[in-house]
Order: structure tokens, then C-alpha cells, then sequence
């Protein structure tokens, strides 16, 4: 990405040069910043980190979903939650919170509003249950990139996600259209080839 010439340069440039470029380029990079002051600074650890997102998250789906106004306005919330664990999984690089902080996530989501969905037109619910068949598919994935020594940690609430999808109706039509199988959450036997038949799938005008 960059010339030796250049960073024979940069190193070559006095200490206090050197600082002041990386306060600058930090203060312009919020994601590195985070990152860099979680590596160097905090005291947490990956674990406690990522339990306390937890704890804070699943209270969060909670507010929300007491203060339930629409299915739209929901889905819009529950993006806002994803986008806090995509944050997480930056700054701490935790491969094993974006597995189960996204299970976590769905499994809270649909218990807690799975009657509603069930309760406005499939037109108007179709956006959220696609959001939800998507980051499914995007679980599996995960998962399958993962060490397999791992897996068994994320069996129990794989399956339990399955068989949320399984019982609202509109979700398991989604899953059906955009051929998801249901049992590969609820039994955990993920096909070897998960990849490519996603890849299929969105090549085909599916999970959109």
C-alpha cells in the first residue's frame, strides 16, 4: 500500500513530528481511536467487554420493544442496535461476540415482538423479516468461518432462533422464499458449502 521511499520517510521523521501526525490522524479516524485506546489503555477484556454489550443491548431490544410504535420503526431501531455490535466487533476484533451478540440480538428481538410482526400486512412486515432471514444467512456464515471448536457454544441459541423463525409465519415464508433452511439453525448442521449457496442466492435476486 505504500513505498518503501515513504515510510523511510516516516520513520525517518523526528519523535515529536511523529506524534503530532498521529494525534491528527486520529482525531480524524473515530473507528482507530477506539481501537487503539481498547488495546493500550482499557482494562477490560474481550469477555467483559462483550458481556457488558450484552447486558446493555438486550435492555436496550427491551426499551424498544416496550415502547413498540411500529414494525418499521422497529426495524429501523433494531439497525441501530446492529450497528453498535458491527462498533464492538471494530474496536475489539471479537469473532466470537459477532456470532453471539447477533444471535442474542434476534433471538430478544423476535421473542419480545414476534406476535406483532404477525400483526400488520405481510407487505409492511417484509422489509423486517428480510433484515432477519439475511443476518440469519449472515450467522451461518460466521459460524462457518469460525473455529469449529467454537461451535457448540452457539448450538443451543442457533437452535432456538430456528425455532422462533419456525413459529411466525411470516418469517418462515421469508425463509422459504429465499431458500433458507430453517433446520440448518434448528438442527446446527450447517452445509459445508454455506458460502456458495449464499452466493447463489444473492445472485439471484434473493434476501433483497
Amino acid at each position: 500500500m505504500f513505498s518503501k521511499e515513504f515510510k523511510k520517510a516516516i520513520e525517518e521523521l523526528p519523535s515529536a513530528e511523529k506524534d503530532k501526525l498521529i494525534f491528527r490522524l486520529l482525531k480524524k479516524d473515530l473507528d482507530l481511536t477506539n481501537r487503539l485506546h481498547f488495546e493500550l489503555v482499557a482494562t477490560e477484556t474481550v469477555d467483559e467487554k462483550r458481556n457488558d454489550f450484552e447486558k446493555a443491548m438486550l435492555k436496550k431490544i427491551n426499551h424498544l420493544s416496550n415502547s413498540f410504535y411500529s414494525v418499521g420503526y422497529l426495524l429501523q431501531d433494531i439497525r441501530y442496535v446492529s450497528g453498535d455490535i458491527n462498533e464492538h466487533v471494530k474496536i475489539t476484533k471479537d469473532k466470537f461476540g459477532e456470532i453471539s451478540l447477533n444471535l442474542k440480538m434476534l433471538i430478544q428481538l423476535l421473542t419480545s415482538n414476534g406476535e406483532r410482526i404477525e400483526t400488520v400486512p405481510y407487505s409492511k412486515a417484509y422489509t423486517l423479516c428480510i433484515y432477519v432471514i439475511a443476518r440469519a444467512f449472515k450467522i451461518l456464515l460466521l459460524i462457518k468461518a469460525i473455529n469449529e471448536d467454537y461451535f457448540l457454544d452457539f448450538k443451543e441459541d442457533l437452535s432456538t432462533l430456528g425455532k422462533l423463525i419456525y413459529d411466525i409465519p411470516f418469517l418462515m415464508h421469508t425463509a422459504i422464499n429465499n431458500e433458507l433452511d430453517v433446520n440448518w439453525l434448528i438442527s446446527g448442521e450447517i452445509p459445508e458449502d454455506i458460502a456458495r449457496i449464499h452466493k447463489e442466492i444473492r445472485a439471484n435476486g434473493f434476501l433483497k
